[in-house]
């Protein structure tokens, strides 16, 4: 027997819903086994991460032990085709410049 979070009553062990007061447990776990996780492994950093450093960020994408490995993949994957048409886009952008300069 455990006590709940939220009413302090004592209910089951393997409880999803306390029935004293309703409220559901497993989010409170969820968000907490979310807490838990180092700063540098929570989703919101490596989001950050990938939207400013983009392929700087894979390693801790494929160091995170809480994605599997088919998010990890579907994520390079994302990054290396978004870095090359960046890459693309900055040529193009130079050359472009180049041209203009000359006219000058």
């Amino acid at each position: 027997m455990k006590k709940c979070p939220f009413c302090a009553e004592e209910i089951q062990d393997d409880a999803v819903k306390c029935r004293h007061c309703k409220e559901f447990l497993a989010g409170r776990a969820q968000s907490e086994a979310q807490a838990s996780r180092p700063w540098y492994f929570r989703t919101p950093t490596v989001i950050g991460m990938i939207l400013c450093l983009l392929a700087l960020a894979l390693p801790l994408v494929w160091w995170n032990p809480y994605y599997s490995r088919k998010t990890k993949i579907i994520v390079t994957v994302i990054v290396v085709v978004v870095t090359y048409l960046t890459w693309v886009a900055t040529a193009q952008t130079l050359k472009m410049l180049q041209e203009y300069y000359k006219f000058l």
